[in-house]
């Protein structure tokens, strides 16, 4: 019989300490689920100042290397700006964050069903549509009561990625912990 051989030597990182920091993030989902406008809230107050930090990085970037060209500040000024300005005015931050999504959600449902039909008639191609199917309706969600809902949407959805992430540590460093025992 041939069996499919892969390199387990990632699989040997993962160990107690990812069981410990799937279930955080799993509490940090689950509470995010339960108070998403504050999920939404930190969500955007992170990605500020990590706009902010890159700004300041291509500052200096920009200072030790092209210091006279006006076009080479464009990258970090604006990084800074709109870093500050989501920190300054964060509920707006959150509607924009709202907004990207929605259209990264119609760019996968673009995608999703592009890949659909070039794959069809094999198999897999109905679960790229319904993938397809699934952004178009969530970026629906985003759009049909934008700015408001994003208060809420953006704080759900991260929350939702979090538990799933949490959970997907959780099982390999299960799996892998009584793997170990065997």
């Amino acid at each position: 019989m041939n069996t499919l051989s892969f390199d387990e030597s990632p699989l040997r990182s993962f160990g107690p300490f990812s069981l410990v920091i799937g279930g955080l993030l799993i509490g940090l989902g689950t509470l995010g689920v339960f108070a998403p406008g504050l999920m939404s809230l930190g969500t955007v107050l992170f990605f500020s100042w990590l706009l902010i930090f890159a700004g300041v990085l291509w500052a200096i970037h920009t200072y030790r290397y092209d210091s006279r060209s006006v076009m080479a500040w464009l990258k970090p000024v604006l990084l800074l700006a709109v870093g500050g300005l989501m920190l300054v005015y964060p509920v707006t931050g959150v509607a924009t964050l709202g907004l990207l999504l929605a259209i990264y959600l119609l760019m996968d449902s673009v995608s999703s069903f592009a890949l659909a039909q070039s794959i069809h008639p094999a198999k897999g191609w109905g679960w790229m549509a319904f993938n397809g199917v699934i952004s178009a309706l969530l970026a629906a969600l985003f759009l049909v009561g934008w700015p408001a809902t994003s208060i809420w949407l953006v704080g759900v959805y991260v929350s939702i990625s979090l538990i799933f992430d949490g959970w997907a540590l959780v099982t390999i460093g299960w799996v892998l912990r009584k793997g170990m025992k065997n």
